[in-house]
């Protein structure tokens, strides 16, 4: 071999190690699906049985038909197992006065299950190397006023002990303008509202955690909070219906369910608010459809990688009061017989009340998306019972939703 062949042999083979190196590099929010999970989720995908999954949708459309009649259930609801559907339902009407049904393609708004959301985003710069969940949040708001032992993972977490935005700035916000997460950090910085308790003591469910980590998003990356997801957590999940509410864009809802409480044998409309400016604690709506993509999206590592991920499902909390029932990095936790995690949310807000159970162990998923704040949720447990019945008594001895009302506003 010549010279001159040695040295174009050697420079094609660098040109082709470069080609394979860049098709092996990481996308810009996370990795790409990674040998080892496509190979995990192919293998689960093989435990699907069309027959057993026809016997648990014939199952769960019976139940949700009689609890439609019996609790007046008013949504739409999608199960699946092993990364595929096996139930699609839809429920009631999204607008009364219209009589206008809900379809599985009808906007809901999310309430607090948008948290899990802002929590990826989180989890999306830590990849990136922008934030450190140990790092204290007046790193990112100097004006922060408060102790500074409060850190990322206390949001994150709901451990830091800060009052709750909507009742804690009550009497000093303008009630006639929608509120933006910028307003809220103001004025939390200017009137300084007392803490609930000490920083990291207990765990205490608070919106305004979750404000704080969406504006902290907009300040890492110049972009407002509805930009980002559209851009990092929507799109790449393939969510192209689902959005951020703006007040200054009311025509977006214009064909989205609207919420309802029951009062006097009927059904009230829940206006929007100021508070319903404020975004990262809720504020996103989407399809049930579009919120099985979001749960495939989290399996394959379209927007974070798995190792990351699984740090949001571990218990955050060693507090007493937290033995069966704990709280990830935006997800809740409750505690199996088999010494596993049962990773949900649960949202309330508005008249939308709603439950998502993520289980990774299978790559299956319970979302019920409901636009009228009523009880019916409170027997989710027959659901969950049908999807695992070898589990079925642990399921229906459990609580299927929190006694707290989400929003912290209904």
């Amino acid at each position: 071999m010549t010279q001159i062949t040695k040295q174009f042999f050697y420079f094609t083979l660098l040109i082709v190690l470069g080609i394979v190196a860049c098709s092996h590099q990481p996308n810009q929010w996370g990795d790409t699906t990674t040998n080892s999970t496509s190979a995990r989720n192919d293998s689960i995908a093989k435990l699907f049985d069309a027959t057993t999954a026809s016997r648990k949708a014939a199952k769960l459309d019976t139940f949700f038909r009689n609890l439609q009649k019996t609790a007046k259930f008013n949504g739409v609801v999608l199960v699946s197992q092993y990364g595929k559907i096996i139930y699609k339902g839809a429920f009631g009407y999204k607008s009364f006065a219209k009589k206008d049904t809900n379809t599985t393609e009808t906007l809901f708004q999310l309430a607090s299950v948008s948290k899990q959301f802002t929590s990826v985003a989180i989890m999306q710069l830590h990849e990136k190397g922008l934030i450190n969940y140990n790092d204290p949040v007046y790193k990112y708001i100097p004006s922060f006023p408060y102790d500074p032992s409060i850190t990322i993972r206390s949001l994150l977490t709901h451990c830091s002990g800060i009052p709750n935005y909507a009742y804690a700035l009550d009497k000093v916000i303008n009630k006639k303008e929608p509120m933006s997460n910028e307003q809220i950090v103001n004025l939390f910085a200017k009137h300084k509202p007392g803490i609930n308790y000490l920083p990291n003591a207990r765990f205490n469910y608070n919106n305004s955690n979750y404000v704080l980590l969406a504006y902290i998003v907009e300040k890492l990356t110049n972009m407002s909070f509805r930009e980002y997801a559209q851009k990092h957590l929507f799109a790449p999940a393939g969510m192209s219906k689902t959005f951020i509410y703006d007040p200054s864009k009311s025509e977006m809802v214009a064909n989205a369910a609207l919420g309802y409480t029951p009062r006097r044998g009927g059904y009230w409309q829940i206006p929007f608010d100021h508070l319903d400016g404020a975004v990262g604690d809720k504020g996103i709506y989407s399809t049930v459809e579009d919120m099985f993509k979001w749960d495939m999206a989290l399996n394959s590592e379209k927007l974070v990688k798995q190792s990351t991920l699984q740090e949001a499902f571990v218990p955050a909390h060693h507090f007493k009061n937290l033995i069966n029932k704990n709280y990830g990095y935006g997800w809740r936790l409750q505690l199996m017989d088999d010494g596993s995690w049962l990773t949900f949310h649960t949202g309330w807000w508005h008249g939308f009340k709603n439950y998502y159970l993520h289980n990774p162990k299978d790559n299956s998923s319970i979302i019920i998306l409901q636009n009228v704040a009523n009880h019916a949720l409170a027997r989710v447990k027959v659901a969950q019972s049908i999807l695992y019945p070898d589990k079925a008594w642990y399921f229906m001895k459990g609580e299927a939703f929190p006694e707290e009302v989400e929003g912290g506003h209904e």
